[in-house]
């Protein structure tokens, strides 16, 4: 019972987490944008959503280790170093060599903003519906 559960909420889990990365990554782009020589960064965040329910739902917890035999104790490997971020081609490079666009990222952070809000609205519903299904009349 308890892995349908986990497995049901595994593809939220990931996309919340995944959207937390983003936001980081979005506001400090933002907090670099007077950084000489700063290159903005941004992720592909449905490749990576896909790539994380595909890989981190063996146990919900992430990745799961290669074991060459099966005396091996199951561990939990850590996530890429760089977590899928590509740089963002500038639209009008500086000449400091900054690739920060402020309207752009303002607009990436609100849209992340206001997804994450929408994805922890749905899950606290699902949530809320399986609580009124278990108890009782």
């Amino acid at each position: 019972m308890i892995d349908q559960l986990e497995a049901a909420f595994n593809y939220h889990q990931q996309a919340l987490g995944l959207r937390q990365q983003r936001h980081k990554v979005l506001a400090s782009n933002i907090a670099n944008a007077d950084t000489p020589g700063y290159k903005a960064r941004d992720m592909d965040f449905a490749a990576e959503l896909k790539q994380a329910v595909a890989h981190g739902s063996g146990n919900g917890k992430g990745l799961a280790l290669y074991r060459t035999s099966e005396r091996h104790i199951d561990g939990q490997g850590l996530p890429r170093a760089n977590g899928g971020l590509l740089y963002r081609v500038p639209d009008q490079p500086s000449l400091d060599g900054n690739t920060v666009d402020m309207d752009r990222e303002r607009t990436a952070f609100a849209d992340n903003s206001v997804r994450y809000q929408a994805a922890l609205t749905i899950l606290n519903s699902r949530i809320q519906g399986l609580k009124n299904a278990m108890q009782p009349e």
